[in-house]
């Protein structure tokens, strides 16, 4: 059971990576103020949800490996977010809610997979939160555009 949560938790573990990764790229490409400081906020979430699931990796004796590891959706969708160009805000919140959704599913079918109850508990957190960013990136959203 530990190295099957080892493994799932690194699974997960890449793809708060990803997350980390795309905010740094929205938070360069957006010019409201307000918007950048709450891209930076989820930004910093995900760099703690990293960090827990290291130290947990850890207490079951593996090693969190770090760095990205786009593969099949993962890299098409990190893809997309490299080749942004310079678009509107709302287009860079459309795509972080986008990225932050397609996310949130894919680490919900490792929840499924083979977790000790420590471990499945901190996802299950974790994923809440990624679920507070959808609302707050939708409500950024509704807010950008009734002000244009």
């Amino acid at each position: 059971m530990k190295n099957k949560s080892i493994k799932e938790l690194n699974t997960f573990l890449k793809g708060e990576h990803m997350g980390i990764d795309a905010y740094e790229k929205f938070i360069n490409k957006v010019d409201d103020e307000n918007i950048k400081n709450q891209l930076q906020d989820i930004q910093k979430d995900h760099k703690k949800h990293a960090e827990k699931i290291a130290e947990r990796i850890q207490d079951l004796g593996g090693r969190a490996k770090n760095g990205v590891g786009f593969t099949g959706k993962i890299a098409e969708a990190a893809s997309n977010i490299k080749n942004i160009g310079k678009k509107d805000d709302i287009s860079i919140l459309k795509q972080a809610y986008d990225g932050e959704d397609l996310g949130i599913k894919m680490a919900t079918e490792v929840v499924k997979g083979d977790l000790d109850n420590e471990s499945a508990k901190l996802i299950r957190d974790i994923l809440s939160e990624d679920r507070n960013h959808l609302d707050k990136l939708n409500s950024l959203i509704q807010n950008k555009g009734n002000i244009q």
